[in-house]
C-alpha cells in the first residue's frame, strides 16, 4: 500500500463524526432541549409536569399541554477547551512538528429546539417537535501541532419527531413518537510531511435515519409523578467525498493523494432515562432523574472507499465507547404566581476510554451546575431562562503513534476544558 494511502486511512479518515468531543455533554450529545429543564440540570426530565419541552426525554409529556400550545427553546453553548502539546511527530519518518498549542479549538453554538401541541381530546395529544440531539462545531488550526491527527470537526443531526400520546386514567399516561433524522459532518487534517511538504484533506458528507421514542408516566398519589422515556437508536449510512488541497508537491514525489467518494455507517446511540417529580411542599418539587446512553453501539468506525481508483481496504478505527450514566437532583420552587426558580445538579460520564482517547475525543467527567426561572406573563405566555456551568475533569491524550496511528505519528497533549449555557424559551397557549 502507498504512503499516500496510509495517510489517507490513517490521518484523515480516523476520525468521524463520532469521534468529535462536546464541552457541553458527554461524548457529543447535546443535552439541552428545554430551558426549563435545564434550570434544573435535567432533574426530573422524564416526569415533570411543567411543559411540553419534557416530551423530548419522554413523549407522554405531550400531554402537559391542556390547549394548542407552541414552546420555542435556544440554547447558546460557549465551551473553553486548551490543548498543551508536549510531543507531537507526523507519522512518515517521525519529524517533530511545531509545538504549538491550542486554545478556544471548540466554537461557540446555538442549539434551538421547537415543540407543537394540539389536544386531540381530553385524554389524547398529538406533538411535532425539532431539536438537535448531537452536535459540535471545532477548530484546532492548521498550525497547531496535532494537525495530522486533527483539525476541524462539525456534527449537526436535525431530528423532526411526530408523536402521539394518550392518558390511560388518572394515574397512568403513554406516549410514542417516530423521527426522521439529517446528520451532516465535516472533518479534516493536515496530510503529508512535516520535514518535506504539508497539504490539507477534508471530507463532508450526510445522511438520513430513522428512530423512535416510547415513554410512560405514572401518577400513584398526588404529587407524585414516574417517568421513563426511550429514545432509540439512529443507523447513519454516511456518503460524501474527500478533497485534498496544496497536495501537488507531495504528488510529484510519487504520492497519489485523489479526491475520491467514501462512506461509512454509525449507529449513534439509544438513550433511556427514569425519572421522578416529587412535590416536598405545595412550593417546593423535588426531580431526580437518571439516564443510560448506549455509547457502546459507537465500538469502531469503519471507512470505505468507494472510487475505483483507489485499491485500499477498509480503514478502521476502534472507539472503545462504553455506555454511561448520567445522574442529576434539582429543586422547583414556586416564589409567587408569577415566578418559578429552579436549580439543580448533575454527574455526566464521559464514554471515552484512556486507552483510545484521542485529539478528537479528548473527553473527560463532567458536573454541571444550574439554575434558571420562569416568569408567568399571562395566562397564556410564559419566558424561561436557565444558566448551567460545566465542569469537565481534565484529561491527557497519550497517542505513540504505532497501530492506528502509524500514519497520524505521535501525540502527547493535556486538557483543560469547561463550558457555559444560556438557555431561553418562550411558551404560547391558545
Amino acid at each position: 500500500m502507498t504512503t499516500s494511502k496510509v495517510f489517507f486511512k490513517a490521518s484523515l479518515v480516523a476520525a468521524s463524526v463520532a469521534v468529535a468531543s462536546s464541552a457541553y455533554s458527554a461524548g457529543f450529545a447535546l443535552n439541552d432541549h428545554s430551558a426549563t429543564a435545564s434550570g434544573t440540570a435535567l432533574a426530573g426530565a422524564a416526569a415533570s409536569g411543567a411543559d411540553i419541552s419534557f416530551s423530548y426525554w419522554n413523549p407522554a409529556l405531550f400531554l402537559n399541554a391542556t390547549e394548542t400550545t407552541v414552546y420555542v427553546s435556544g440554547a447558546y453553548v460557549m465551551p473553553s477547551m486548551e490543548a498543551t502539546v508536549t510531543e507531537a511527530t507526523n507519522g512518515t519518518d517521525l519529524t517533530a512538528t511545531s509545538a504549538t498549542s491550542s486554545t478556544d479549538s471548540v466554537n461557540d453554538t446555538l442549539v434551538p429546539s421547537i415543540y407543537f401541541a394540539k389536544p386531540l381530546s381530553d385524554s389524547t395529544v398529538a406533538g411535532i417537535s425539532l431539536n438537535v440531539p448531537y452536535g459540535l462545531s471545532g477548530d484546532y488550526g492548521d498550525e497547531w501541532a496535532g494537525r495530522f491527527h486533527a483539525t476541524e470537526t462539525s456534527i449537526q443531526d436535525i431530528a423532526l419527531s411526530f408523536s402521539l400520546a394518550h392518558r390511560l386514567n388518572e394515574k397512568f399516561s403513554l406516549g410514542a413518537s417516530v423521527q426522521l433524522h439529517q446528520a451532516d459532518v465535516v472533518l479534516a487534517s493536515a496530510v503529508g510531511n512535516a520535514a518535506l511538504s504539508e497539504g490539507d484533506g477534508r471530507i463532508e458528507a450526510d445522511a438520513t435515519g430513522y428512530g423512535f421514542s416510547l415513554g410512560a408516566l405514572l401518577e400513584p398519589v398526588k404529587g407524585t409523578r414516574i417517568g421513563v422515556g426511550y429514545r432509540s437508536e439512529v443507523n447513519f449510512d454516511f456518503e460524501g467525498d474527500v478533497t485534498y488541497t496544496n497536495v501537488d508537491t507531495l504528488n510529484s514525489f510519487g504520492q497519489s493523494l485523489l479526491d475520491v467518494a467514501v462512506s461509512d455507517s454509525l449507529i449513534f446511540p439509544s438513550v433511556f432515562t427514569m425519572s421522578l417529580d416529587q412535590e416536598l411542599t405545595e412550593k417546593l418539587t423535588l426531580g431526580l432523574t437518571a439516564m443510560r446512553t448506549g455509547w457502546g453501539s459507537m465500538d469502531e468506525l469503519r471507512i470505505d472507499f468507494d472510487d475505483d481508483a483507489t485499491t485500499q481496504s477498509d480503514s478502521v478505527l476502534t472507539f472503545d465507547f462504553e455506555d454511561q450514566w448520567f445522574y442529576s437532583a434539582g429543586l422547583t420552587y414556586d416564589y409567587s404566581d408569577k415566578l418559578i426558580l429552579r436549580t439543580g445538579v448533575a454527574i455526566d460520564y464521559s464514554p471515552v476510554t484512556d486507552e483510545y482517547r484521542s485529539a478528537r475525543t479528548p473527553d473527560g467527567d463532567r458536573t454541571w451546575l444550574s439554575f434558571g426561572g420562569t416568569y408567568n406573563v399571562n395566562d397564556m405566555t410564559s419566558l424561561t431562562f436557565a444558566y448551567t456551568h460545566v465542569m469537565i475533569d481534565d484529561v491527557s491524550v497519550s497517542r505513540d503513534g504505532t497501530g492506528e496511528d502509524s500514519a497520524r505519528g505521535t501525540l502527547e497533549a493535556d486538557y483543560e476544558s469547561s463550558a457555559n449555557v444560556f438557555s431561553l424559551a418562550m411558551n404560547m397557549s391558545f
